[in-house]
């Protein structure tokens, strides 16, 4: 299945140092990850060659006020783990995109993710539509979080969906791995970078 680059988008998440970069607050937990999976190597690849192709490339890093004000004065699950590691706060090192992966002044930047799926709160979907998007790539943080949430949502529009699991890394190999064989695989065509390439 050939794709058309024109009409493909590649969704970057939370590419922040705060989880890709050696002293970021949420590495230490993705490390291995990332590493088994070559993550960053494989992302910057993938951004290069999607880009030179004609696809969009789509960056959606998350990003919170001091304070934590736009969510519950009790947070629970991931974003308990965010408030507690003090993470992705705006205008922080930790919030910026890592400088290990090619930018462009063609890239958009998506702005407004305060939760799991990139959708959610911001206008990726009007973006997307407006561009005459019709095959969204996903990668990023974390394989079994962000990336699952943000690629239902785009099953659920109607986009064909891509999951691309080494450019994904999770808080543990078991995570990662279990959203690859069981959970992505129902919303998503999963697949390493390198076949997505090949027929992009």
């Amino acid at each position: 299945m050939n794709m058309d680059a024109r009409r493909t988008a590649i969704v970057l998440i939370e590419y922040q140092n705060d989880f890709t970069t050696e002293g970021g607050a949420m590495h230490g937990a993705v490390a291995a990850s990332m590493a088994r999976q070559n993550m960053l190597a494989n992302s910057a690849e993938l951004i290069r060659r999607a880009r030179a192709s004609g696809a969009q490339i789509l960056w959606a890093p998350i990003r919170f006020a001091e304070g934590y004000r736009e969510i519950t004065r009790e947070p629970y699950g991931v974003l308990k783990g965010v408030v507690d590691a003090k993470a992705f706060r705006a205008g922080t090192w930790g919030a910026e995109i890592t400088e290990a992966l090619p930018r462009s002044e063609s890239d958009i930047l998506i702005e407004g993710k305060r939760g799991l799926d990139a959708f959610a709160s911001t206008n990726l979907d009007f973006i997307l539509r407006s561009l005459g998007i019709e095959t969204v790539a996903v990668c990023g943080f974390l394989t079994n979080c962000c990336v699952e949430s943000t690629v239902r949502s785009a099953y659920e529009r109607g986009f064909t969906v891509h999951a691309l699991s080494d450019c994904c890394a999770a808080t543990s190999h078991e995570a990662h791995d279990g959203a690859v064989a069981y959970d992505l695989p129902l919303f998503a065509h999963v697949e390493p970078h390198g076949a997505f390439l090949d027929r992009l």
